[in-house]
């Protein structure tokens, strides 16, 4: 199993985009970026997309509370926290969300202290997330092997199969490396990138399971 994840999605004809072209997962942004949507854009699109991808809503700087009220609103089935939450914090929105990711930049002291997050995967970003920039992949060398690991900062079509074979993740995510303007996706894109994703997983990626 390996997990391919189309992230900043900001319409359904991008979300429906990403399923066509064979993506696990796509991700609506709830946190302030260029790509943000709301409560109501996201449930209305929810409504309209197919069972077996995985919708996810991406926080950042919110309560528990506007966590949990968010995904019940919208009806996403997974929740990704990507700022500096805590073990508590994650615990206190596992009930709303069966499937959860917590994200981590390349620098983060965290890293160090996973063990006390209960997770099902991690997503390890670059420093500065949503730039477009990769990071040196070395700095995270054998997490793949104790972690449901997912890949992204920088990813594209054109790189991300050297990225899956030097990292090895269980999975990649991509925003900026598939769009052809910020917050719309290019669909030719998103199908390059999924197919050489897929092929790369399928040859290199590491499952250790559950975060």
């Amino acid at each position: 199993m390996s997990f391919v994840k189309i992230c900043g999605t900001t319409s359904l004809d991008d979300a429906l985009a990403a399923h066509r072209a064979g993506a696990d997962a796509v991700g609506f942004i709830f946190a302030e970026s260029s790509r943000r949507v709301d409560v109501d854009q996201v449930s209305a699109m929810v409504r309209h997309l197919p069972v077996d991808l995985l919708t996810v809503g991406v926080f950042r700087g919110a309560t528990v509370d506007e966590v949990r009220a968010t995904v019940r609103r919208s009806g996403v089935a997974a929740v990704q926290l990507h700022g500096d939450e805590s073990p508590e914090f994650a615990a206190a929105v596992r009930d709303v969300a069966p499937f959860l990711i917590g994200c981590f930049t390349a620098d983060d002291d965290r890293l160090a202290r996973l063990d006390e997050y209960d997770l099902d995967a991690i997503l390890v970003d670059s420093p500065a997330p949503g730039s477009g920039e990769t990071f040196d992949w070395s700095v995270i060398d054998g997490l793949s092997s104790q972690r449901r690991l997912v890949l992204a900062g920088g990813l594209h079509p054109d790189n991300v199969t050297a990225a899956v074979a030097r990292v090895r993740p269980w999975g990649v995510d991509v925003v900026s490396g598939v769009e052809a303007a910020r917050g719309r996706k290019d669909p030719r894109a998103v199908e390059r990138f999924v197919e050489a994703a897929r092929a790369a997983l399928s040859e290199y990626a590491i499952d250790p399971g559950r975060a």
